[in-house]
């Protein structure tokens, strides 16, 4: 199978909050798209690794992603060596998507900006035919390389490099976060509070993408930064 767009997290949520909506914008243009998270979320506060893949396969439904996958690689305790970036080497190498998204290069949680840089590693090496890797089947994998890597913005604020207009798909982006359950605002919840279980939570993911929607004149946006100098076809691509 075939990808236009891989999302990568290292975290299960991590796509939704941050992408979800410039996936689904590109899901009404006819791309297809896919999931990838990097670990369980195992060493989060509130839920369990198993109500989270739970939530997380939900998630994806109501996205309408052509797959969900998990590399089980260890949350929070990930170095970035071969075992690990393998793993994501093999499975762009599987889907060979043309754009992928992953994690902010900087932010609170330091996993993010260490997964970020290990994801977008592990593009430019699925690209050297020297690396092998094999699929499921025992199959040596061809070399592929994705013509763009980008990384969405998280809970730190970054000057987003261009933005990406989510309006009309800003209230299923909503739904698809709050499949999470566990993690995320729920009133008659007993889980003990973190700083992304509260309802100014969900007023901070409103906020922020309001503000990266007003440059360019929209309702909402998600803002991403280029892990290289972009081309375009002509000016008027640029909006």
């Amino acid at each position: 199978m075939k990808v236009d767009i891989l999302a990568i997290g290292i975290h299960p949520d991590d796509v939704e909050l941050s992408a979800s909506g410039t996936l689904l914008r590109h899901a009404a243009l006819g791309k297809s798209f896919g999931l990838l998270d990097l670990s369980r979320g195992e060493l989060g506060t509130r839920g369990t690794p198993e109500i989270r893949a739970q939530e997380a396969r939900q998630a994806a439904r109501i996205l309408g992603a052509a797959f969900r996958e998990t590399l089980d690689i260890p949350d929070g305790l990930f170095v970035h060596e071969p075992a690990n970036w393998l793993k994501i080497v093999r499975c762009i190498r599987q889907y060979r998507p043309d754009v992928v998204l992953c994690n902010a290069p900087d932010d609170r949680h330091p996993d993010h900006g260490r997964a970020a840089k290990m994801a977008a590693d592990a593009c430019f090496y699925a690209g050297l035919a020297q690396i092998e890797t094999v699929d499921n089947e025992g199959n040596k994998q061809e070399k592929w390389r994705p013509k763009a890597v980008y990384h969405y913005i998280q809970d730190k604020h970054l000057t987003p490099d261009f933005v990406v207009d989510i309006t009309t798909w800003f209230p299923r982006k909503m739904e698809a976060i709050l499949a999470f359950k566990s993690q995320f605002y729920d009133p008659n919840g007993q889980e003990p509070n973190t700083p992304i279980s509260g309802k100014d939570f969900l007023h901070f993911m409103e906020a922020k993408g309001r503000v990266f929607g007003r440059p360019i004149g929209v309702e909402f946006a998600e803002g991403f930064i280029n892990s290289r100098t972009p081309g375009v076809g002509n000016l008027f691509d640029l909006t």
